[in-house]
């Protein structure tokens, strides 16, 4: 049995498939502050006997959680003389142009736990001032009496040579030797000066949280019985092993997401879909992304907390190109001082939850938004619903106030849910290049499917896909993953100035450090695949496009075709070429997996057309854009390969409900999958016909 587990906000999920390609699916509560008893809950609840297990891959919200509820450890900086404020002057941009009290984000690590070093580096890597061990020394003894639990180190231009950093770090070790050290090389090896030094800061205050959660979750997996190879899920979208996890704990800030969008593009791959749009709809929050021909996309330019108002924390760490908001089935629906009806960002969570789960919430949600408009039914939760105190909750908060009733109430506020999730969508395509109607959407989590078609609509998109396993395929796609390690080095030159010589023997460094660091893990390079990348950008610009370029050894011929996969990158996003300007080189990048034994998946036994013998009931339910219809409701576990719906329809699973909007009509593939797709058109059509 391979097994993956993912902790979200509202639910742990559990996803277990063996060498035949059978599946096991738990979904229990997420626990608080005790993460790992929720895990250890799933892994009983599957009956699944510790010793068959083969490898446990692990997501989790813990090291998110940690940043955005301030709850990480008391942390210092030390850093390059006259750079002490680094953290404090940030960037000059202003995300709210007008707001006249605008104020920047307050740094994790306060002025009088940030110390200077004499010390200095050229941006070549020259040593032009000796590192003084002396002002490591006062600095350590300073921390060690404000009670400080970690310690972040960030030189200048250390990415050009990390020898200072990494001297200082062990250092530091010797003299303190039970404190978390997080130096910015050991995390990212990237130029931007504020960048990086908000990577190793934040790195550091999530270290000793992250290690202790691994730590005892490694322990209660040991005590029961688990003694397979354990993984934790990255943001790069590959895992690593936990002795890995906890070096660079910054890494597996999106674990969980990110796992969704891997497994939409390995479902992609098997059902021959290339363009997808994933969405990814939970208790807390919706994210989606995008991935073409295939390829997920791995940006560095990732920020925490950053919204239309706020410049956000950067995070210098290969992650998933993924837009989140705060909407999900969870999320709170209220109404604010203009009068307007509002959905998110907060959430109900586990606990109380929805309204419907009868555990103490008073406050509406989506869920119970969908519970009175028919979308879900009262006989699939787990206890007994109180349809009165939904309805109560729903008049109480949002009907009275706008002077509707509590069907009304419902409807209203999944239209706002749904205009956030199209807005997201549209961050994550339209502005970035792409046409939403070459693509298909991949709808998975708990809410994911119930709104995919009227998203969809909206978009012009032809072809939704509703995974196996919808509603845990985050930890499916965890199953799916290969170990995963990103190298990346600045290295700012002309592409022509250098001869290809020189360009193989930087990528020549880069590939004997991966390798000797994935030996040092116990995996030989004939288990590694290579995937090559530059940043690139036109002289006298500031900012890069990431392009993949052919494997080195380079010649002559392989920068003609780099430069010409640059020029169509810079076209795709920017609209124009400048094909006189020369070409610069930024960032060498290369990503290295390391090959982890996959199952195979099953196809179903079950085969016909005939979808009425799934068919349970026939309700009344609100369908975006058509308002309240009369729907069939099927079981999806009885429905066969090939069975055929046509919208409006209901199909429903343990905790997920895919509607079949009016003018689609749903088939079953081979594997299970939900196929729907507008009836009568092609699947690239969109609503203009074109």
């Amino acid at each position: 049995m391979r097994i993956a587990t993912d902790i979200g906000g509202t639910f742990t999920d559990l996803v277990a498939l063996d060498g035949q390609g059978n599946i096991c699916i738990v979904k229990g509560d997420t626990t608080p502050p005790d993460y790992e008893r929720g895990v250890i809950a799933a892994l009983e609840a599957s009956g699944i006997k510790p010793t068959e297990v083969s490898d446990f891959i692990h997501g989790a919200t813990t090291i998110i959680n940690a940043l955005t509820e301030r709850k990480g450890a008391k942390t210092g900086l030390i850093t390059t003389k006259g750079f002490r404020d680094v953290l404090e002057i940030a960037r000059c941009n202003r995300p709210d142009l007008f707001n006249l009290v605008f104020a920047k984000p307050r740094p994790f690590i306060p002025r009088h736990l940030r110390f200077e070093v004499e010390e200095r580096v050229a941006h070549d890597g020259a040593v032009i001032t000796p590192l003084n061990k002396g002002d490591i020394a006062k600095a350590v003894e300073a921390l060690k009496k404000e009670g400080v639990e970690a310690v972040a180190v960030c030189y200048i231009n250390s990415y050009a040579n990390g020898a200072h950093e990494r001297e200082t770090a062990e250092y530091i070790r010797e003299l303190w030797g039970d404190v978390f050290v997080a130096a910015s090389v050991e995390v990212t090896r990237e130029w931007r000066e504020y960048e990086r030094t908000s990577t190793a800061a934040l790195n550091a205050y999530v270290g000793p949280v992250a290690s202790r959660y691994i730590d005892k979750l490694e322990k209660k997996l040991e005590e029961a019985g688990v003694k397979a190879g354990k993984y934790f899920m990255q943001s790069n979208g590959g895992a690593t092993s936990f002795s890995w996890a906890k070096t660079a704990p910054i890494s597996m800030v999106e674990s969980g997401p990110v796992a969704g969008v891997f497994g939409a593009a390995v479902l992609g791959q098997i059902i021959g879909e290339k363009q997808i749009i994933a969405l990814d709809v939970g208790g807390t929050t919706a994210k989606c992304s995008l991935i073409d021909g295939g390829e997920v996309k791995i940006t560095t330019n990732y920020r925490i907390e950053r919204d239309e108002r706020n410049a956000g924390y950067p995070i210098m760490v290969p992650v998933v190109d993924i837009v989140e908001i705060g909407n999900g089935g969870g999320s709170i629906a209220w109404i604010d001082d203009a009068g307007s009806l509002r959905v998110g960002p907060k959430s109900a969570g586990a606990m109380p939850g929805p309204v419907a789960y009868g555990r103490g919430g008073t406050e509406p949600t989506t869920t119970d938004a969908c519970l009175v408009a028919g979308r879900l039914s009262a006989k699939n939760f787990d206890s007994a619903v109180d349809i009165g105190a939904v309805k109560e909750a729903l008049m109480s908060r949002v009907g009275g106030p706008l002077g509707v009733d509590a069907e009304q109430a419902a409807t209203s506020v999944i239209r706002v849910a749904e205009s956030n999730m199209y807005n997201a969508l549209k961050l994550i395509s339209v502005r970035r290049g792409y046409d939403p109607r070459d693509f298909a959407l991949v709808a998975f989590g708990g809410g994911g499917p119930m709104h995919a078609t009227a998203l969809a609509d909206e978009l012009g998109i032809g072809k939704v896909i509703i995974p196996v396993a919808a509603a845990v395929f985050s930890a499916w796609g965890m199953l799916m993953t290969d170990l995963r390690h990103d190298y990346i080095q600045t290295k700012i030159r002309m592409l022509d100035e250098a001869a290809p010589d020189e360009w193989n023997a930087m990528w020549g460094a880069l590939l004997e450090e991966a390798k000797s660091g994935f030996a040092a893990h116990g995996v030989q390079d004939s288990a590694l695949a290579y995937s090559y990348y530059a940043d690139m950008r036109y002289a006298g610009q500031e900012h890069t496009v990431k392009v993949q370029t052919p494997a080195p050894s380079w010649d002559d011929a392989a920068k003609a075709e780099i430069v010409e996969r640059f020029h169509a990158a810079h076209e795709h996003y920017y609209t124009y070429r400048l094909e006189g300007v020369a070409v610069e080189v930024v960032n060498l990048h290369l990503a290295v997996h390391g090959h982890m034994q996959k199952p195979e998946l099953n196809r179903l036994e079950k085969r016909g057309k005939d979808a009425g013998i799934a068919l349970k009931e026939r309700r009344r339910a609100f369908f975006t854009g058509s308002g309240w219809l009369e729907a069939d409701v099927y079981e999806r576990a009885a429905l066969p390969a090939g069975a055929r719906i046509a919208g409006p329809a209901i199909v429903e699973e343990k905790a997920a409900s895919t509607l079949v909007g009016a003018g689609w009509a749903l088939t079953v593939d081979d594997y299970g999958n939900l196929i729907i797709e507008r009836a009568g058109a092609p699947a690239n059509e969109g609503r203009d016909g074109k």
